[in-house]
């Protein structure tokens, strides 16, 4: 029997409004919007978004507008206030100076440690993220 194959293929993040999450993922982190169509059954959309070189390769965020007064009390808060999101890059600084230059907001300064440079950042509501560059094996 061989073993099953899977992967992750979406990670729902709960937002407020769809075109303000497209502009900052889109906009001020640079990624790529992957997906954004209505759903008229459900009135929503279906929206789709990931890093840079990524699209097409890896699990993508949905970003899915609260729907309720329950959901919306998640909204900035979707892990008790631990980190949430890790982002790997390829190239620490160039991120952390152009997100820095967006005006994107870092809670923990960059920090050297044995698996690599990581920073914490807050995304449009609050979500915490880490924006990390593993250290390569060696």
């Amino acid at each position: 029997m061989t073993a099953p194959r899977q992967s992750l293929a979406h990670v729902a993040l709960v937002v407020r409004d769809y075109d303000e999450a497209i502009d900052f993922y889109v906009g001020t982190l640079g990624f790529t919007l992957v997906a954004d169509d209505y759903q008229p059954a459900q009135d929503k959309r279906w929206v789709l978004v990931a890093p840079p070189g990524n699209a097409d390769r890896g699990a993508t965020i949905l970003l899915a507008r609260a729907a309720n007064e329950e959901q919306a009390k998640f909204i900035g808060d979707q892990a008790g206030g631990r980190v949430f999101l890790f982002l790997r890059t390829d190239d620490f600084w160039r991120d952390y100076r152009r997100y820095q230059d967006a005006g994107v907001t870092f809670v923990r300064d960059p920090l050297e440690a044995d698996y690599g440079t990581v920073a914490v950042f807050l995304d449009l509501y609050g979500n915490r993220w880490d924006l990390i560059e593993f250290r390569k094996a060696g």
